[in-house]
């Protein structure tokens, strides 16, 4: 059974419709890419699947129930977590008190939050901006810092949207590292929109093509890349090896 599955998923904005009878489905413990060019309805779907849309017509369903239009904070404390492209930290907080607040819902009495909080800080390799204001934080921290405070919730299921944005080639490796390793050590079941083909190469069980709001191919990472009509309509001569990621 998949752990996440969207029936028929549209959703419209004054008439522009940005999502049109989608279908997907992700396992536990897969990962899976989400890509297609701007305006595709990309991040509209990731807000139809967190809670923070309701669709128009079809249905979401997350561990067998149907979770259609549920708040994202009820979501979130049932396992479904995201990330935003816009990183927007608590300014006032330092580095472990943003990731403590994070986990709160997931994570019972002060020592253990903290403990909780110090753990997920030093996995993504922030220790030694644990107790700074997160403001002073350079991009690839704040990546960093979006990425520790999902984590810091207990996902069951990540959905992150554009993780890598904004960071050199050099500062995704850690990155693209430590996504791996969510699925190898913690079972976690990854879902992210990412417009560097090489990282979507690198780490993709499956990759789902939206293409105008509707599903234009789904397959293997090396099945979509050779599709025609993804070339087409995304791809064109973009190199799809990992040598840059």
């Amino acid at each position: 059974m998949s752990l996440l599955e969207l029936a028929g998923v549209g959703k419209q904005f004054r008439g522009l419709r940005a999502l049109s009878d989608v279908d997907m489905s992700v396992s536990e413990g897969e990962i899976v890419g989400v890509i297609g060019p701007n305006g595709a309805g990309k991040t509209t779907l990731f807000n139809v699947i967190c809670g923070a849309l309701k669709p128009d017509s079809g249905r979401v369903r997350f561990a067998g129930d149907d979770v259609t239009g549920r708040r994202p904070e009820v979501l979130a404390r049932a396992g479904m977590v995201r990330t935003f492209q816009l990183m927007r930290p608590f300014a006032s907080m330092s580095v472990a008190e943003n990731v403590s607040l994070a986990a709160q819902h997931h994570t019972r009495g002060a020592a253990r939050l903290r403990g909780h909080a110090m753990d997920v800080v030093d996995r993504v390799g922030l220790a030694e901006w644990a107790h700074r204001p997160a403001t002073e934080l350079p991009t690839a921290g704040l990546k960093r810092l979006e990425l520790a405070r999902a984590l810091a919730a207990g996902p069951r299921v990540l959905l992150l949207d554009e993780v890598l944005a904004g960071l050199l080639p050099a500062e995704r490796e850690p990155v693209l590292d430590l996504l791996a390793e969510l699925r190898e050590r913690d079972g976690t079941t990854l879902v992210f929109i990412e417009h560097i083909m090489a990282a979507v190469m690198r780490l993709s069980d499956r990759v789902v093509v939206l293409d105008q709001g509707a599903v234009l191919a789904t397959g293997t990472p090396d099945e979509v890349t050779a599709d025609p009509r993804v070339i087409d309509a995304y791809l064109g001569e973009e190199p799809t090896t990992h040598a840059d990621a």
